[in-house]
């Protein structure tokens, strides 16, 4: 009975605190015993528990004030990497910047492998340091993007860390960049380009926006059941952390033929793809975005596909896909 009594004292705290994958008897990360009591054996996150710091974060309160003027975060995520979430990620960000009214950034988390300034066509540029902290670098006067691809000395290096010093990256993006717009505003929208799976940038990156506030997640597949898998942990974990999903997009579903615009199947939904997965999981399909090879083209070239093929039938879906999001954030 004692024992029962115990373990209930020690999980009073925010349910958001205790990772949803941690042992029954997790005492929280934020105990004086993370990582090191009896009930942390065998834990997935013991490591990362026991080599940080334990008791309050103070630094959650300073990533709160910094954020909490911010109107939308947005996780961009996918179980599985190669389903062109970076891509969708991207092409967002310069969709919702093309309205000069709007101001968006985006936060390349992905630690290891940081595509987000290649993509977006600004990857020889450097991070400042201003007064107010670091400062993003601007692709338009609207849109600013932070990445670790900044402060590598070239391309080809490899980032070669543990998770405690991922995490410590994360949080420097988010505790000491300045957001604020150019007339001091705040963001209409934050993206957040994550790696695959879901690991210690997943578990960081929400628990350091618990107290600012997560509006939700976008979840990016393809439509072989290799893929959809893998989403199904990621639709796991989200619930578990208590993050909303906004949706799920199909990319890759199909491949249209510019010349001709007939479709073929390149990744078979042997299982009903993105569509039977929503429908059983009770799930918004947010849209479905045929494979067009002018997408890497355009990626490569760091320049928005949207605005060089409009009339394309990928442009097309991602336009719906994106009046959806916005439909559904702002709601």
């Amino acid at each position: 009975m004692s024992t029962s009594k115990t373990t209930e004292t020690q999980n009073t705290g925010p349910a958001s605190n205790v990772p949803e994958n941690a042992n029954e008897h997790c005492p929280g990360p934020e105990s004086t015993g993370a990582g090191r009591a009896a009930g942390c054996e065998g834990c997935p996150n013991q490591e990362i528990c026991s080599t940080q710091a334990s008791g309050p974060d103070p630094d959650l309160s300073i990533i709160s004030e910094r954020l909490r003027n911010i109107r939308h975060k947005i996780l961009i995520l996918s179980g599985k990497g190669g389903v062109g979430k970076s891509t969708f990620t991207t092409q967002l960000a310069f969709a919702l910047s093309s309205d000069e009214t709007v101001d968006v950034g985006v936060v390349d988390i992905d630690i290891c492998g940081p595509s987000v300034p290649k993509i977006m066509g600004c990857e020889r540029e450097e991070i400042h340091r201003s007064s107010n902290g670091w400062s993003p670098v601007y692709v338009q006067d609207n849109l600013a993007v932070m990445s670790i691809g900044f402060m590598l000395p070239d391309e080809e290096s490899a980032v070669i860390w543990r998770g405690p010093k991922k995490n410590g990256m994360i949080k420097q993006f988010l505790k000491d960049v300045d957001w604020s717009t150019g007339d001091g505003g705040a963001l209409d929208y934050l993206l957040f380009d994550t790696p695959p799976g879901t690991s210690d940038e997943h578990l960081s990156v929400v628990q350091m926006l618990r107290d600012s506030g997560i509006t939700g997640a976008v979840i990016v597949t393809t439509p072989q059941e290799v893929a959809l898998q893998d989403v199904r942990k990621e639709i796991d974990f989200c619930r578990k952390a208590k993050v909303p999903i906004i949706g799920v997009v199909e990319n890759m579903s199909g491949f249209v033929c510019p010349s001709c615009h007939g479709e073929s199947q390149i990744f078979y939904p042997t299982t009903g793809g993105a569509k039977a997965l929503c429908e059983e999981l009770r799930l918004p399909l947010l849209g479905t975005i045929p494979l067009d090879p002018r997408i890497g083209r355009a990626c490569d070239q760091g320049t928005p596909f949207l605005d060089a093929h409009a009339d394309s039938p990928a442009a097309h879906a991602l336009i719906g896909i994106i009046s959806k999001i916005k439909s559904l954030v702002n709601n």
